[in-house]
């Protein structure tokens, strides 16, 4: 696949933890495999999870000749927002040029660095833990009823996004998955309300939702080695399990999914 316009994938939410850097290394890793060329961009830089995950993988494999790496940057916020989003804008429009896909990583705040990066998505990705916490930045919700009463912060920030969008002269749609991350294998209510109410809000604000990543300690351990489910192996050091293959079989369902698979 090769395009004037890199298409760019957004991982995008306002409260940390949720597991953005985790699914963004594991989406970037998945298109270098098909052939692609792949840029990355840290705008969470001052917490740099991204960054330290790249930079594992490159110690672990300086040439990429076995793993593959992105051409990656970071911009780290200065008190000057003016500037950092000049440097934002070259990285785009430098990757661009160079790549097939560029993945963005945002800070868990409302930043302005951040909303400048949600509006170049050609897809936005929201990973969200499976919670009521996590819930309110998309909706608010009557505890009583648990019903819908309107849409979170985070959704109305999306939403002037578009509207960004569309005073750049550019188009106002992109499209926009929600993952249920980090979810328990226990069939609790709380999942299953949370399953309710996400597909109402789905069809109310318009994004896709998805089952992400179950909540597994291998994550945290793969990150250390800058290895994704996808490098996983005996040629890699590292036994699989019946475990790992659930988990790998989990990203290989949300990449395809998200229409990522088989591109090249």
């Amino acid at each position: 696949m090769t395009s004037a316009k890199a298409k760019v994938i957004v991982l995008g939410n306002e409260k940390g933890g949720t597991g953005k850097s985790t699914v963004a290394m594991h989406l970037l890793v998945a298109l270098l495999r098909q052939g692609l060329r792949v840029g990355s961009i840290d705008l969470d830089a001052r917490q740099a999870t991204l960054t330290r995950y790249v930079e594992n993988r490159r110690r672990r494999d300086p040439e990429g000749q076995k793993l593959g790496h992105p051409d990656h940057r970071a911009v780290p916020p200065s008190v000057d927002q003016e500037q950092d989003a000049e440097t934002f804008r070259a990285h785009v429009a430098e990757l661009s040029a160079a790549c097939d896909f560029i993945i963005v990583d945002t800070p868990g705040s409302d930043h302005p660095l951040s909303r400048l990066g949600h509006s170049f998505a050609d897809i936005l990705v929201t990973p969200l833990n499976d919670s009521f916490i996590d819930l309110d930045l998309l909706a608010s919700v009557d505890g009583d009823s648990l019903k819908i009463i309107r849409p979170g912060r985070y959704a109305e920030m999306v939403w002037d996004t578009k509207k960004a969008r569309a005073m750049r002269g550019e188009s106002a749609s992109f499209d926009w998955f929600v993952l249920r991350n980090r979810l328990s294998t226990l069939d609790a209510r709380n999942k299953r309300e949370m399953e309710r109410l996400l597909d109402a809000l789905s069809k109310r604000i318009g994004f896709r939702l998805l089952d992400g990543l179950n909540e597994r300690v291998i994550y945290r351990e793969l990150f250390l080695q800058g290895l994704t489910l996808l490098d996983v192996g005996e040629e890699q050091g590292v036994s699989m399990t019946l475990s790992h293959v659930a988990a790998r079989q989990e990203l290989r369902h949300l990449i395809d999914a998200m229409g990522l698979a088989s591109l090249s």
